[in-house]
């Protein structure tokens, strides 16, 4: 192992509290849509890219107007979690640091562009990850974004943790092992590596 890449949500953070409350608001003022999203549900689909929450969430709207009110949605989150950010789980800043002086440390996410930034900038995280990127930076599923950032970085023996059974085929898809986090939002049966809380990354890495 070489190197660290981490998924944000239910892995590094939970903000599903702030992103409904955000993504309620662009709703209302957005559109006619009798909808209210509670975090349970949509934490469910955090991982998931962007194409396909507009799916699941919007099916009501045109192709172009799902995307749309996504965006919007996705704007205001921004902008709001900089206000309201997510929470970090127990042990993610104190064992970041600890891991950083010993590993580059990486971010990737289905999420959008200027999500991770926010982030970063509200936990203090900064210091500790080298690079980053996103479904809204490259457009293609997870396994060819880890593969990205991997040739970009020249990585060789990375790791990935993740929480969900996407996480876990998308390292299949990139050829890199992954660690599943328990204590996230997913459930992936055949994961060989687990951690039950962060700081376990600590016990397998140094």
């Amino acid at each position: 192992m070489d190197s660290i890449i981490f998924d944000v949500d239910g892995t590094i953070w939970d903000s599903a509290r702030s992103v409904a409350d955000s993504w309620n608001k662009a709703i209302k003022e957005n559109s006619d849509l009798n909808l209210t999203l509670e975090p349970g549900s949509l934490s469910r689909l955090f991982g998931k890219t962007m194409t396909e929450i507009a799916d699941a969430l919007f099916p009501s709207l045109t192709t172009a107007g799902r995307m749309e009110l996504l965006k919007v949605c996705f704007e205001t989150e921004n902008r709001y979690l900089e206000d309201h950010p997510g929470r970090l789980y127990e042990g993610v800043a104190e064992t970041m640091r600890e891991l950083s002086k010993r590993y580059p440390l990486y971010i990737v996410s289905n999420c959008q562009c200027g999500y991770i930034e926010v982030m970063l900038r509200t936990t203090g995280l900064e210091p500790y990850i080298r690079d980053h990127l996103c479904f809204g930076e490259t457009q293609v599923c997870k396994g060819e974004t880890l593969r990205m950032l991997i040739e970009r970085n020249a990585l060789k023996d990375p790791v990935y943790v993740g929480d969900t059974q996407g996480d876990a085929d998308s390292c299949r898809h990139a050829g890199i092992p992954f660690i599943f986090a328990e204590y996230g939002f997913g459930d992936v049966p055949g994961a060989k590596i687990r951690i039950q809380k962060f700081s376990d990354l600590k016990d397998i890495a140094l």
